[in-house]
């Protein structure tokens, strides 16, 4: 079964994805809104990776250690000033959208299986996931004027 494969890829990506957002959040401390959601969505990701545990642990250990350079591929930050943000937010957007689609293909892994129980994990995760690619689009296209023409 392959299922253990894009489970370990997951739960590196989103205990990468945390660490990203607490590092955008120290970086970019001058910026209340995202320090205080980029650490909370930091937290978040912790939790999808508490809840992805035991199903890791249930279909086993992935041998394949393609996604332990998935932090240093994707996110290049933190970096400063008003482009730096823009980047950094491009970069965790990046992120959680190989988390995402990660979600969505063990989620149809898991009705193939008939396991309830990661169903129910994946359908929680993955909405809380597509929430933080909602707010990084939208902060996004609120830092891009100021980073692109006035800076």
């Amino acid at each position: 079964m392959q299922l253990a494969h894009y489970l370990a890829l997951l739960h590196r990506a989103q205990a990468e994805l945390g660490n990203a957002f607490r590092a955008v959040a120290l970086q970019h401390a001058d910026e209340p809104d995202v320090q205080v959601i980029s650490q909370r969505l930091g937290r978040q990701c912790d939790e999808h990776n508490r809840r992805l545990q035991p199903f890791v642990e249930r279909y086993g250990q992935d041998e394949n250690n393609e996604p332990n350079h998935l932090h240093s591929e994707l996110f290049h930050g933190p970096r400063t000033g008003p482009l730096g943000l823009l980047r950094d937010l491009h970069d965790l957007y990046l992120m959680a959208s190989h988390a995402d689609i990660a979600w969505t293909l063990i989620g149809q892994a898991a009705q193939g299986a008939r396991d309830e129980m990661l169903l129910d994990v994946v359908s929680r995760c993955e909405a809380e996931t597509s929430q933080q690619l909602r707010w990084l689009r939208t902060r996004m296209k609120q830092a891009a004027p100021q980073a692109l023409i006035v800076a």
